[in-house]
């Protein structure tokens, strides 16, 4: 996965792919003519209101349960400086940089789509920034979802306008906010009217974690599939419960999908007709059986979820909103709740759960492998080359066990937990923050456990030879002894897990 030289925000939607390269590389952020062009007229829009007198919320008024004070022409400057300073309250260990950039990227680019009312300095500043290879050191923990990312953004605004820290591109450790704009060849920016709200009030936070979450899982999918479909053949398992009658009379995408990628990863197997006759088995285990099943949930509720993310890249999250003349509408700045972050809450916590599933059917074939409970599967119990005298890839199950159980814990939804704020006028908030955060440790551990199946099924599949698999599990089984040969007695397992994982996180079982 390269990065991207340049990436020209234009007002238009975002795609996961480009957000994400450019998010995890040094890109050039440019900022289109037609992105300028609404940035003027919204700032244009928003200077009319105020020149009329209006009373409009975060921009001639305090903010949350403050909103009732009201902020004198001579003040605007201060109250919006002042928004970023008190809101930046975040704890924990620092976000990862491609998160922050990510966040960045998406801020500049719902602001550039004219509904927020903040000059084109603003965006440019942004833009800056992520050219620079400047990235603002931002806390993980401090945004409740609903009235925007509100804390991790507001980290993000203090090194806009010179104050916070950041980490520069070429430079050991972290820097100030003032020494990091100099370095980039920036000078703080002086907020005018509505800017800093316009700066913390949004889903970015959700939004890039949860895009960077999706784009990962490209690469975790196909693994697996491909661990999935050898353990079938290093089972003896059965490839009957694969017939595309079977799932045409569900009627279900997802299982019909992951059924016909099942099929292809095992077709032309020799270790299937082997045991065809002479087998006493009648029915496989579920996680053997019921794989298309349960993976096609999984496949349909990551289509869920990415659908929502996919929507949010294109969104205007920001509150108040300002909208272009209209003889339909009186108001050209309306206050609401497009900040509120359930849409992106329930989708990262489907993805949760659906990740939790992806790997306790991984653990169960691990657990069925080692287990090597059917006499017509020749496999030492736990792989041990010499049982008894050698462990073989017991512990490997007790850890893929451990993930599991952490992954229960992530699993349990953090959007039905409504904690309000700001004196109860924030009455229900999402938690879509906490979601992320957590999606973010799941995709690891989902990746762990896959990579100890990929291990464990591979080993279990030399014990069939000569009896080769189907082309698709035969590529995926060399991919594996590329970092892993054979065990010929005990030794440490961690070492080849990481390396598995690295080699899943690279692509190299394939792109779905």
């Amino acid at each position: 996965m390269g990065a991207v030289d340049e990436l020209i925000i234009d007002g238009g939607p975002l795609g996961i792919q480009p957000l994400a390269e450019a998010a995890r590389g040094r890109a050039r952020v440019t900022l289109g003519a037609r992105a300028q062009a609404q940035l003027a007229a919204s700032r244009q829009a928003l200077e009319e209101a105020l020149a009329r007198g209006e009373i409009l919320y975060g921009v001639n008024t305090g903010f949350g349960s403050l909103a009732q004070e009201r902020i004198e022409g001579d003040r605007l400057r201060e109250v919006q400086r002042n928004l970023v300073l008190s809101h930046a309250a975040g704890v924990g260990d620092p976000l990862p940089d491609p998160v922050v950039r990510a966040m960045m990227i998406l801020l500049c680019a719902s602001l550039a789509r004219g509904r927020s009312g903040v000059r084109p300095l603003v965006c440019a500043q942004l833009a800056g920034l992520l050219s620079a290879g400047v990235t603002p050191v931002v806390p993980s923990v401090g945004s409740v979802g609903a009235s925007g990312d509100l804390a991790p953004l507001a980290h993000v605004a203090l090194v806009l306008i010179g104050e916070g820290e950041a980490r520069c591109e070429g430079q050991p450790g972290v820097v100030p906010g003032a020494e990091a704009l100099r370095l980039a060849g920036l000078t703080p920016l002086v907020l005018e009217a509505k800017e800093g709200l316009a700066l913390i009030n949004g889903t970015h936070l959700m939004a890039a974690e949860a895009a960077l979450v999706l784009e990962e899982l490209t690469r975790l999918w196909p693994a697996a599939l491909a661990a999935a479909a050898m353990s079938i053949d290093a089972c003896r398992g059965t490839d009957a419960f694969l017939d595309e009658r079977v799932h045409a009379a569900r009627g279900q995408d997802g299982q019909t999908q992951v059924a016909a990628r099942l099929r292809g990863l095992i077709a032309g197997s020799q270790i299937i007709p082997s045991h065809l006759h002479g087998d006493p088995r009648v029915q496989d285990p579920y996680s053997l059986r019921c794989a298309p099943q349960v993976l096609g949930a999984v496949l349909d509720a990551v289509g869920y979820a990415r659908g929502v993310v996919e929507r949010e890249l294109g969104a205007v999250t920001d509150n108040p909103l300002v909208f272009a003349p209209d003889p339909a509408h009186t108001r050209q700045v309306v206050s609401a709740g497009n900040f509120h972050g359930m849409p992106l809450a329930l989708a990262l916590d489907t993805l949760l759960i659906a990740l939790a599933h992806l790997a306790g059917i991984s653990e169960r074939r691990t657990y069925y492998i080692l287990a090597a409970s059917d006499a017509e599967n020749p496999l030492n119990p736990q792989l041990a080359p010499v049982p008894g005298l050698c462990s073989g890839l017991m512990i490997a199950q007790y850890v893929a066990a451990a993930c599991c159980n952490e992954l229960i814990g992530l699993a349990t939804p953090a959007s039905v937990a409504n904690l309000p704020t700001s004196a109860g006028i924030e009455d229900y908030n999402s938690m879509g923050a906490t979601s992320a955060r957590k999606a973010r440790r799941a995709l690891d551990r989902v990746t762990d456990v896959v990579a100890i199946e990929l291990l464990c099924a591979a080993e279990a599949l030399e014990y069939q030879r000569p009896l080769r698999s189907g082309a698709g599990v035969e590529a995926a089984f060399a991919a594996v002894r590329e970092v892993v040969p054979r065990r010929t007695g005990d030794r440490p397992p961690a070492p080849e897990i990481r390396a598995l994982g690295h080699l899943i996180r690279s692509g190299r079982f394939g792109m779905e």
